[in-house]
């Protein structure tokens, strides 16, 4: 995906997050447990927030981040207005950036291509939970979908339980609906490495690029996607990352 593609995604789910919420701030949020509808605006408009400083006052340095203090939560019935407000800010601002603009990042690349795709990708996701906890089947479209299993193996399985099991084999993973396919390994070490590409594993794990990212984030269980070979195999790779 192009960086048009990650602006228009950001707008799309951050919109449509905003929607659902409407009216349904009391309701809980079965994948984010604890969580209100409510609490689960607050957490994006925080995030929202957090990268939309880093991006506008192009900071570099994590001790300059650290001071990027979060507002008061705002009452109930203001937060959604508050929301609409951050989302439109972070858009006019990343918008306005070249996506080449130094800023600091948890990881490479240290720019603010980074923001922009982790932002569509955090947005998608949390408005699949609303929609979820709301009762509303809207799937992750397809193509971002795509791109979010390929951004969980760049930077979210680095993330690994100290208790997790051992692989134990290889896993494909193969999108049903899009361009996508991966063939997943664990060195020696416990590391994981993925290779894109066809290749036969000792499980394999097929469904929508949505159901396969969502099973990735452990939103949706097994059951959801197509798991053929062993079964066990792909349970410990959807098991051994600390969310």
């Amino acid at each position: 995906m192009d960086r048009t593609g990650y602006l228009s995604a950001v707008r799309r789910d951050g919109e449509a997050l905003a929607n659902t919420a409407e009216g349904n701030l009391a309701l809980s949020v079965p994948t984010c447990p604890g969580w209100s509808v409510a609490d689960l605006v607050w957490h994006v408009s925080g995030v929202h927030y957090f990268w939309r400083s880093i991006a506008e006052r192009r900071l570099t340095e994590p001790a300059a981040v650290k001071h990027v203090e979060q507002p008061a939560r705002p009452a109930d019935g203001e937060l959604i207005a508050w929301y609409r407000a951050g989302l439109g800010h972070l858009l006019a601002v990343l918008e306005g950036l070249d996506p080449a603009t130094e800023v600091w990042t948890w990881a490479e690349p240290h720019d603010v291509s980074f923001i922009v795709r982790r932002m569509a990708h955090e947005t998608a996701v949390h408005r699949w939970d609303a929609d979820h906890a709301a009762g509303v089947s809207q799937p992750i479209e397809a193509e971002l979908a795509s791109d979010g299993i390929d951004e969980f193996f760049e930077y979210f399985d680095i993330s690994r339980k100290e208790d997790a099991a051992p692989l134990g084999g290889t896993v494909h993973l193969h999108c049903t609906d899009v361009e996508g396919e991966w063939i997943v390994r664990e060195d020696a070490a416990g590391d994981i490495t993925i290779e894109r590409r066809h290749e036969k594993g000792d499980a394999a794990m097929r469904g929508t690029a949505s159901d396969l990212l969502l099973a990735l984030w452990r939103r949706v269980g097994l059951p959801a996607i197509d798991v053929i070979g062993d079964v066990g195999v792909a349970e410990r790779l959807i098991a051994r990352q600390r969310l």
